[in-house]
């Protein structure tokens, strides 16, 4: 431990009084006018849905001038309505791909929270949560290769568990679905048959079952079908109560109960390779993620907007109106998150979406100035406390630590 304390109360007197320079600028976007009504209009996924509803609600509650219309009408829909331009924001579970970017140039892929796709099942025989499905079972169900409920494969899986020798009814998505997009994408991962055969996307074509639209459809299908079987957003699955299988992990170890902890393993560690908001976002996939608690059918869900509003808002008060709503939803809005079951975001995730809103314009003109203001999450008061820490347990010396705060003032960063 120093013994020079006199230095050591100077440094953590000048952290005190040191300021990052645009201390005073906001760090948010400009909240909407309130001399203002705002009616903000998107449409989408279902995936997301049971969540903008709920921040629909809580965000009317702070601003009370503002009235958010969301669709609920899939991810492919949403991407249409995007890319004809008819609502300000659209949402999808599945990214926009290379030929979708090439006509709705300028857009943005601004993730907005993560969920998981569960197998929700009805049969009567099998207990509450006591099905374990493999890739290659689900598949093979999906693909009508496996069409009874006593089958060896699901047999050999479940020991113990009463099958029952009736037919499995199959029920999937029939409108286009970010939903199916991941079940998809998961079922073309673990299956060389189905990724040859079917194959991934919004709509595919099914080799049988029945057909719904929506989560919602699905779950009415399943729910009112004995000895059905189906896919839909974990939500859903949670709020109705629906039973659901346990579905073996990419490596291949464990059965895993889609819950908030198994999709954020599944999440864990993709921030530092995720590409920004402008780029393409076509390989981003979270389906068979490593790791033993890694649940495999779960995804990013986003909000897709355009980099420039002008085009899908009346006037600039209402693109801002729309700029600070979703930059509310990354962030306070993340709170409400894991009430209904889906993985608040990661912070490096948030950074990258406010990074994203930075680049939105109205004809041109920058509508929120993030990185000249970004100077304030510098850190730079935790610096010193930091520097002033190690340099009292001795880990830099008094030279290094008078060196570094010397160097931020003359390069501006900090002033006294």
């Amino acid at each position: 431990m120093k013994t020079t304390t006199s230095l050591l109360i100077l440094l953590t007197a000048l952290g005190a009084i040191i300021t990052p320079m645009y201390a005073d600028a906001a760090t948010s976007p400009d909240v909407p006018d309130p001399n203002q009504e705002f009616t903000l209009t998107g449409a989408g996924a279902t995936f997301p849905y049971p969540l903008i509803d709920l921040w629909r609600v809580e965000y009317n509650k702070e601003f009370n001038n503002v009235n958010l219309n969301y669709q609920s009408i899939g991810s492919g829909g949403g991407i249409k309505q995007h890319i004809e331009k008819t609502v300000n924001f659209a949402a999808s579970d599945k990214p926009m791909s290379q030929k979708e970017r090439d006509i709705a140039v300028g857009t943005l892929h601004i993730p907005e929270s993560i969920g998981g796709v569960t197998v929700v099942y009805n049969v009567p025989e099998i207990p509450n949560k006591g099905l374990k499905l493999t890739g290659e079972t689900v598949s093979k169900i999906f693909l009508g290769e496996i069409t009874r409920w006593d089958d060896p494969l699901i047999a050999k899986d479940n020991p113990g568990l009463n099958l029952p020798d009736h037919e499995i009814v199959t029920a999937h998505r029939s409108d286009g679905s970010g939903t199916t997009f991941i079940f998809t994408d998961y079922l073309a991962t673990v299956s060389p048959t189905w990724d040859e055969q079917i194959g991934k996307g919004k709509s595919v074509p099914w080799p049988s079952g029945l057909a719904a639209a929506g989560n919602e459809g699905v779950a009415g299908i399943v729910k009112s079908t004995e000895y059905s079987i189906g896919y839909i957003e974990l939500a859903y699955a949670f709020q109705t109560g629906m039973t659901f299988a346990s579905i073996q992990n990419g490596d291949k170890t464990a059965f895993i109960e889609p819950t908030l902890d198994s999709i954020s393993a599944a999440s864990s560690g993709v921030a530092d390779t995720l590409p920004a908001a402008e780029e393409s976002w076509v390989d981003v996939s979270l389906v068979n993620a490593p790791g033993p608690d890694s649940y495999p059918i779960a995804s990013f869900t986003y909000l897709l907007l355009y980099d420039d509003l002008k085009s899908v808002t009346d006037n600039k008060e209402q693109a801002k109106a729309v700029i600070h709503m979703i930059y509310w939803m990354i962030t306070d809005g993340q709170q409400h998150s894991a009430s209904l079951l889906y993985v608040p975001l990661a912070d490096k995730v948030v950074e990258l979406g406010k990074q994203g809103l930075s680049k939105i314009t109205y004809d041109g003109e920058t509508i929120w100035n993030y990185e000249a203001e970004a100077a304030v999450d510098l850190g730079i008061p935790q610096w010193i406390k930091d520097n002033a820490k190690w340099w009292s347990e001795g880990m830099i010396s008094d030279q290094d630590y008078i060196n570094g705060l010397q160097y931020l003032i003359q390069q501006g960063i900090l002033k006294v």
